[in-house]
C-alpha cells in the first residue's frame, strides 16, 4: 500500500519558508477547508527542470484573481521557490503541487480580511495511469455530472472547487471498472475528462472541445502546437456525443496523464495509431531538458 501523502518525507514551501513535511499544518477552520476557495497548479520536473514551469505560476496568479484574491508572491518568487523545493527534496522527475487559499481569520462566506497563504510541495510520481495501459489505450465512463455554464462559476481557473464533481466522477468509474470519466458540459456536448483535455482523430485530422467551459490545460495547448508542427491539422469545435462512432483514435492530455490513449468511452471504442503514437513520442521528447527539438 502506498505511504499517505501526510506521512511522506522531506520538504514543503510555506508561506515563504521551508518547513519540514510533517510540520506544513492548518487550521481545521480555514476558509479554503470549508468554502474551497482556493487555487492549485499540477505541474511535473524532467530532468530537473520544470516544464512549463512560468505559464503555471502566471496561471496559478490569474485563478486567484478569478476567484478575488491576490497571492502575495510574485510569478519570479513562485518559480523560485518551486525550484527551491525540488532542489532540497532531491527530486529531478517529479510532481509539483503550488496551492494557494483563504486562512482561518473569517469564518463565513465573506472572507474579506483573511490572509492568502501559499504552499509548494513536490513528490515522485511517474505516472498517473497504469503506463502498460497509456499506450494500448485507457477504458473511460460517460460521468453523470456536466460541465457547468461559465456564467454560473470561474471556468477558466484552476480552482479546487470545480474538481468536486470530477471526484465524485471519477470515484463512480472506477468503481465500474474504468480509469477515467469523460464529461459532457451544460449543454450536453463534449467537454472533457475529470483531470485531462481529450482529443480525437479523424481521417489524420485531430478534432477537440473548444475550451471555454472548462480549462485551457497547459499540456493540451503544448500537444496542439506539436501536431501543427508535424503539419496535422487540429480543429477546436462543438462536438455531440453522437459523433462520437466516427472518430478512429482518441487520447487525453494533462500535466499528470500527459498523453495517453483511450480505447473506450462507454459504448464507442478506438484504436490507438500512428497520430496518438507520434503525439505521445513528441511530447516525450518536448518535456525533456535541452531536448526540445522540434518534431522532425
Amino acid at each position: 500500500m502506498a505511504v499517505p501523502f501526510d506521512q511522506l518525507d522531506g520538504f514543503i514551501w510555506f508561506d515563504g519558508q521551508l518547513v519540514p513535511w510533517s510540520e506544513a499544518k492548518l487550521h481545521v477552520l480555514s476558509h479554503g477547508l470549508h468554502y474551497a476557495s482556493a487555487v492549485f497548479e499540477g505541474e511535473r520536473a524532467y530532468g530537473g527542470e520544470i516544464f512549463k514551469c512560468t505559464a503555471h505560476s502566471e496561471r496559478l496568479k490569474r485563478s486567484a484573481n478569478m476567484l478575488d484574491f491576490e497571492i502575495p508572491f510574485s510569478v519570479a518568487e513562485i518559480d523560485a521557490a518551486k525550484r527551491l523545493v525540488l532542489e532540497r527534496n532531491g527530486q529531478r522527475d517529479a510532481y509539483i503541487r503550488p496551492v494557494a487559499w483563504r486562512g482561518s481569520e473569517m469564518m463565513g462566506v465573506s472572507a474579506q480580511n483573511n490572509v492568502i497563504h501559499l504552499a509548494i510541495a513536490t513528490w515522485q510520481w511517474p505516472s498517473y495511469f497504469n503506463p502498460a495501459e497509456r499506450l494500448k489505450g485507457i477504458r473511460i465512463d460517460l460521468a453523470d455530472y456536466r460541465r457547468p455554464d461559465p456564467a454560473t462559476a470561474p471556468s477558466r481557473a484552476k480552482a479546487s472547487g470545480l474538481y468536486m464533481i470530477c471526484t465524485i466522477s471519477k470515484h463512480i468509474a472506477e468503481r465500474k471498472g474504468y480509469a477515467d470519466a469523460m464529461m459532457l458540459d451544460w449543454q450536453g456536448r463534449v467537454a472533457e475528462c475529470t483531470g485531462a483535455n481529450i482529443f480525437f482523430i479523424k481521417d489524420e485530422t485531430i478534432h477537440t472541445p473548444i475550451a471555454d467551459c472548462f480549462l485551457d490545460g497547459l499540456t493540451r495547448q503544448t500537444v496542439i502546437e506539436l501536431a501543427r508542427r508535424r503539419g496535422i491539422k487540429v480543429v477546436e469545435r462543438r462536438i455531440m456525443p453522437t459523433e462520437l462512432g466516427d472518430f478512429s483514435e482518441c487520447f487525453i492530455t494533462g500535466s499528470a496523464a500527459e498523453v495517453t490513449a483511450v480505447s473506450e468511452i462507454a459504448d464507442w471504442r478506438f484504436t490507438p495509431a500512428a497520430i496518438t503514437k507520434q503525439l505521445m513520442e513528441d511530447y516525450s521528447t518536448e518535456v525533456q531538458p535541452k531536448g526540445k527539438a522540434a518534431a522532425a
